[in-house]
């Protein structure tokens, strides 16, 4: 797919499987890959970065993308340089902040009639709100963090959250109540503090991936649904 595509040609061919493209991400011009998920009529497009341990093809990943595009929302899955070069260490800052900024680029030069937002799994999540809080992203409507890594695990702290006062934008926290990454007790009062701002959709039982257990009497497939369905509630009123 070319940077000249537009969303009105790809919905012509009534696309309902994923393309991949490739774009140049930052300064050191790394290419890298990605995957757009284009459903018929779509209103929104989530521009989302996958976790440091998993690219853009894990399931998580995958799940997401297809009940975004059941719920009319479009997106697009990327790579960022260490994961493309199947590196396992992650980028400094600076890399993945610039791939984070590429990609939003990428996004608006592709589907120039949709309403952007940004977003991504854990570390990419946070590389987005980094990329955010140090400058605005172009067109960004809003942000969606799928299990904020607000500290490491066993280390409770709320300092990974400073910057997300800089941040003007609508900002949405899903997160599961057992998240080893993200203690509710820091993330509540944090979300408080950035006031209409942010919104917090708590997982009930889900952990750092959203998975439940056993016990919970439902699915990991009816967490991500939800999930999702929040998704696309909160896009609405973000759009008004």
């Amino acid at each position: 797919m070319s940077l000249s595509t537009t969303v009105a040609g790809i919905q012509a061919r009534k696309m309902a499987e994923t393309e991949e493209i490739n774009f140049t991400a930052g300064e050191k011009a790394d290419k890298v890959s990605g995957l757009v998920t284009l459903p018929k009529g779509a209103r929104a497009l989530l521009v989302l970065a996958h976790g440091a341990g998993a690219g853009m093809r894990h399931k998580f990943m995958e799940q997401v993308a297809e009940k975004l595009a059941d719920r009319g929302v479009a997106t697009l899955r990327y790579q960022f340089p260490y994961m493309e070069k199947g590196i396992k260490r992650p980028d400094s800052e600076a890399v993945l902040t610039d791939c984070v900024r590429a990609a939003v680029a990428t996004a608006k030069k592709l589907f120039d009639a949709l309403p952007v937002f940004a977003g991504g799994k854990s570390m990419g999540g946070r590389m987005t709100s980094l990329a955010a809080a140090k400058a605005p992203l172009d067109a960004v409507r809003g942000l969606i963090y799928f299990g904020f890594p607000l500290h490491a695990a066993g280390k409770p702290s709320a300092d990974r959250g400073h910057h997300l006062s800089e941040i003007q934008l609508p900002m949405l926290f899903l997160q599961g109540s057992r998240d080893a990454l993200a203690d509710l007790k820091l993330l509540k009062p944090l979300c408080t503090r950035l006031g209409k701002r942010a919104e917090l959709f708590v997982v009930d039982g889900g952990d750092h991936s959203f998975h439940l257990l056993k016990s919970s009497g439902r699915s990991d497939d009816q967490a991500l649904d939800d999930a999702a369905q929040k998704i696309a509630s909160w896009m609405s009123q973000v759009l008004g």
